[in-house]
C-alpha cells in the first residue's frame, strides 16, 4: 500500500449471480460511509454508469474501469481466462499487480478468480496450492476480541491436498487468524473421522504427523465435523472438497432454521407466543448462521488479497467482503503468510512437483 491514500479495492462487478446491480449498490454505500476507501468499480460501463445515476455516493471515492468481458458462473474457468484476457477479475487482479489497488473483491466463478490471481498477482514462495478460506459459526469465541466464528480451510479451491498442502493450509489460516483477529496463537487442527493420530486418509495422517513437529504452528490435533460449531479451535483444516461440503451444509442449516421459524410465526397462535418468548435465542443463532455478515472468504496463497464473497451475495455481504479485503490490505497479509512460511523447510523430494 502506497502511504498517504486511501486503501484501494478493485471490486469486480460483473460476475455474481444478480449481475452488476448489487456490487454497485454495495460500492455506492461504501463510499458515502467509509472515507478511507476508494473502489475501482471494474465492469461494463454502459450498464454500471446508468446503475451510479440512480444512487447517491461520493465520486470522488469511486472510479470506474470499463470492459466488456467477463466470467460467468456456469463457464469452464479456464477456458474462459484464456478466452477473454480483458475479463473483469483479470482486469481486478492486474489493477493490484501494478500498484493501482490493494486488493480485489469478486463474487464470481471461483476458479476463474483463483486462475486470475495465480496469473497477474502470483503465488507466495512456498505454497504449492491456493486455499479458499471461510469463517463458521461457533458456540466459543476465539480470540482477544472474542470472535464467535472459527476458520475453515480450504473449502473449494483445491479439491484433493497431499499432507504438505494441509500443512501450508494450516500455516496460513493460522497467521490469517493471527493477523485479522488479533489471536496470537490460534489453536489448529485437521478435520478427520477421529481425533487419534492415525485416524483419516493418507494426507491426513502424514499432514498430523509434520504438524505435531513443527512448533511454529499451536498444533491440537484432529477434530471431527461436530466440533465446528463448538469452536474446539480457531482453525480447521481440510481438503477443498469435504471443507466446500461443510460450509455448504452449515449454510443450508441457517437458512433452514430461518424458514422453519417464519413458517412457525405466521400459522399458529401459539406458537407465535413461543417464539415471541425465544425471538431474542433465535436472532442470536439467525446472525450466527448468517454468511452475509461474514462477507467473503480470503483465497489464501497469493503475493496480495483476494477475497471472494458468496455468487448470491448481495450488497450488504459484497460490502462486508470489501471491509474484510481492507482489513487484510492493511494488515500487509501477503507478506505475513509469506514469513509464517519460509519459516518451515519444504522437503527436498516435494521441490520439482510444486505448481
Amino acid at each position: 500500500m502506497s502511504p498517504g491514500r486511501p486503501t484501494t479495492i478493485a471490486l469486480d462487478c460483473m460476475g455474481g449471480d444478480h449481475g452488476p446491480s448489487e456490487a454497485v449498490a454495495a460500492a455506492a454505500q461504501l463510499s458515502i460511509e467509509r472515507p478511507d476507501f476508494h473502489l475501482i468499480l471494474v465492469g461494463d460501463a454502459v450498464v454500471i454508469g446508468p446503475l451510479l445515476d440512480e444512487l447517491e455516493y461520493e465520486p470522488g471515492r469511486l472510479s470506474l474501469r470499463h470492459t466488456d468481458e467477463w466470467v460467468s458462473m456456469d463457464e469452464s474457468p479456464a477456458k474462459a481466462i484464456a478466452a477473454k484476457p480483458n475479463a473483469s477479475v483479470l482486469v481486478a487482479c492486474q489493477l493490484v499487480s501494478d500498484g493501482r489497488a490493494d486488493a480485489v473483491v469478486t463474487s464470481g466463478n471461483t476458479g476463474a478468480a483463483i486462475l486470475a490471481a495465480a496469473r497477474k498477482m502470483g503465488r507466495i514462495p512456498g505454497v504449492r496450492r491456493a486455499a479458499l478460506a471461510a469463517v463458521t459459526p461457533t458456540e466459543k469465541t476465539h480470540g482477544p476480541n472474542d470472535d464467535p466464528f472459527a476458520l475453515l480451510l480450504d473449502v473449494g479451491a483445491t479439491l484433493s491436498a497431499s499432507g504438505r498442502d494441509l500443512v501450508t493450509f494450516a500455516i496460513m489460516g493460522a497467521a490469517y487468524a493471527q493477523a485479522i483477529s488479533g489471536n496470537p496463537s490460534p489453536t489448529v487442527a485437521l478435520l478427520s473421522n477421529g481425533t487419534e493420530a492415525h485416524k483419516g486418509p493418507r494426507e491426513v495422517v502424514e499432514a498430523h504427523e509434520m504438524l505435531a513437529n513443527l512448533s511454529e504452528v499451536n498444533f491440537a490435533g484432529n477434530v471431527e465435523g461436530l466440533d465446528i460449531p463448538r469452536g474446539s479451535v480457531d482453525v480447521v483444516v481440510t481438503n477443498g472438497f469435504l471443507g466446500n461440503v461443510v460450509l455448504k451444509m452449515l449454510e443450508g442449516i441457517g437458512e433452514v432454521i430461518s424458514e422453519l421459524a417464519n413458517d412457525a410465526y405466521a400459522r399458529k397462535f401459539l406458537w407465535r407466543f413461543g417464539l415471541t418468548m425465544l425471538s431474542s435465542g433465535l436472532r442470536q443463532i439467525q446472525q450466527a448462521l448468517d454468511w452475509e455478515q461474514y462477507g467473503g472468504a480470503p483465497i489464501l496463497g497469493f503475493v496480495q488479497p483476494i477475497i471472494k464473497a458468496h455468487g448470491r451475495s448481495k450488497a450488504r455481504a459484497i460490502g462486508n467482503a470489501c471491509k474484510v479485503a481492507v482489513k487484510a490490505a492493511r494488515a500487509d497479509m501477503g507478506r505475513e503468510i509469506e514469513r509464517a512460511v519460509s519459516r518451515v523447510p519444504a522437503p527436498e523430494e516435494e521441490g520439482a512437483h510444486a505448481t
